[in-house]
């Protein structure tokens, strides 16, 4: 196998952990944020949004720190004869976990905010519990806002490259995902199979964007039949 197709399969399996994480993950998040008055919402709201604004190599730096033999997870990780998280793929997990969180909160919590409060009131009259409201109600209705955070956390992932770089390095089969790669072919000056991968991923980012368009375009259903 070639180390370029090893790449691909890499950080789709990446990718695709990823996504099924945050989804878990980010629900939970999403529907406080998007019901709940309490003082500490905008804190909360930020720290989730900060990857957004805080560059890569900064949030890796941090990971690094943290993960690393020498930093609290890491020295726990030891403690207990584990693998160290750093330069690994456990690792690489982690970090796109963080880094991509607010492409899966921000879609979901929009969604579970579209939804009528009549429909909730309705479930309240029928004798239906805050889980069941939950489950019945509120997860079917905000299904776009599911799709759309799949689809950009998934995406969000297989772009990444500066969180990657400091906790991943560039270990082949283990943590070398395609835009290490990129990086790494353009650094030998093997502009073609640079080229061959970066068109590759241009065209699956305007897909994405092109896919999320639709999304966008599509109201969720809230109203009450009349």
């Amino acid at each position: 196998m070639s180390a370029d197709i090893q790449a691909v399969i890499l950080t789709v399996k990446l990718a695709t952990v990823t996504m099924l994480a945050l989804l878990l993950i980010a629900t939970p998040i999403a529907w406080w944020l998007s019901t709940t008055d309490s003082r500490w919402k905008n804190s909360i709201s930020a720290i989730v949004t900060l990857p957004i604004v805080l560059p890569p190599t900064v949030l890796g730096f941090y990971l690094l720190v943290l993960l690393g033999p020498e930093g609290p997870v890491g020295k726990l990780t030891t403690a207990l004869g584990l693998d160290a998280l750093v330069f690994s793929f456990a690792g690489l997990v982690i970090g796109s976990i963080i880094y991509s969180l607010p492409f899966a909160v921000q879609p979901i919590a929009i969604a579970f905010k579209a939804i009528d409060p009549k429909l909730f009131e309705l479930g309240a009259t029928l004798k239906a519990s805050k889980w069941q409201r939950f489950w019945l109600i509120a997860i079917p209705l905000a299904k776009p806002g599911f799709i759309t955070a799949a689809i950009l956390s998934f995406a969000h992932t297989i772009g990444e490259f500066g969180v990657i770089l400091m906790i991943g390095g560039n270990i082949p089969g283990e943590t070398r995902v395609l835009s290490i790669a990129i990086y790494e072919h353009v650094e030998a000056l093997e502009y073609e199979r640079a080229h061959f991968l970066s068109a590759g991923l241009l065209c699956f980012s305007f897909f994405v964007l092109w896919i999320t368009q639709r999304l966008k375009a599509k109201p969720i259903s809230s109203g009450i039949s009349k």
